[in-house]
């Protein structure tokens, strides 16, 4: 839980990110900094309910916590200059890292890196979209595939200095039909870890205790019971889920 400095204190606003689709600020409570999405900012989409990515943002931060795995940065509900919203510890990523990368196919190397697709440039050229070979990412893909994150995008995941990897913007999660659509398909097939099969059954064992309940006040009764089957229609294949239906694999843009 937040300290109550950081739901009761003043938030400022400092800034605006304007690259992203919903209103988002950057903002400070005391030294403190953050970011901040205010309901009244969410933009409507056919597929999720009105008014509900800030709760599932918390949300996947209870799944995180879990997990035990640090996802997703502390993210808490509170109010603020524009009205109830999403609040996040702000990370400061290594801007020489790129954990996820397109490049041209003759660039690519094939120690440490998985590649996603292939697809050509204006100029007919080969690109290749590639993602790091790391536990920290693994764990991402893990946690994606049980949220159901429909938009894991590139710019989405935060490399830190030492090495650590922080997943942002999870609004588009938990919805009770397939809509996984993420940049981290390298390991699709492959046998889950011991670790993170732990990881899975300790969020599945759970949901029938206080992280249920939490939950609760955040997704609906059919979006929780969803949870729950994915948790243990993974754990029980033993291996990372690999892209199905209609719907693109992959968020558009990859960044």
């Amino acid at each position: 839980m937040p300290t109550p400095d950081l739901v009761k204190a003043e938030l400022r606003l400092t800034g605006r990110i304007t690259s992203a689709s919903n209103a988002t600020f950057l903002g400070s409570i005391g030294k403190t900094q953050v970011v901040y999405k205010p309901i009244a900012g969410e933009k409507p989409l056919w597929d999720f309910p009105e008014g509900s990515l800030a709760h599932r943002e918390v949300a996947s931060y209870l799944i995180s916590q879990t997990l035990g795995w640090d996802v997703v940065p502390h993210t808490w509900l509170r109010d603020g200059p524009l009205g109830e919203g999403m609040v996040q510890l702000w990370k400061e990523p290594d801007p020489e890292q790129s954990p996820v990368d397109l490049l041209p196919e003759h660039q690519v190397s094939q120690n440490g890196w998985k590649h996603v697709l292939k697809g050509q440039d204006e100029s007919g050229q080969i690109i290749v979209l590639i993602h790091e070979d790391t536990p920290e990412l693994r764990r991402m893909a893990v946690f994606d595939a049980i949220v159901n994150n429909a938009d894991r995008k590139g710019n989405h995941i935060l490399a830190m200095p030492h090495g650590h990897r922080y997943g942002v913007d999870h609004g588009l999660t938990f919805h009770h039909e397939h809509k996984l659509r993420t940049v981290l398909w390298g390991w699709w097939g492959e046998s889950l870890s011991a670790e993170e099969v732990a990881g899975i059954k300790r969020v599945n064992q759970a949901l029938s205790g206080e992280l249920g309940q939490r939950l609760e006040g955040l997704l609906s009764a059919e979006e929780i019971a969803a949870l729950a089957r994915r948790c243990l229609q993974i754990s029980m294949a033993g291996q990372f889920p690999a892209p199905r239906g209609q719907m693109p694999a992959v968020p558009w843009p990859l960044f």
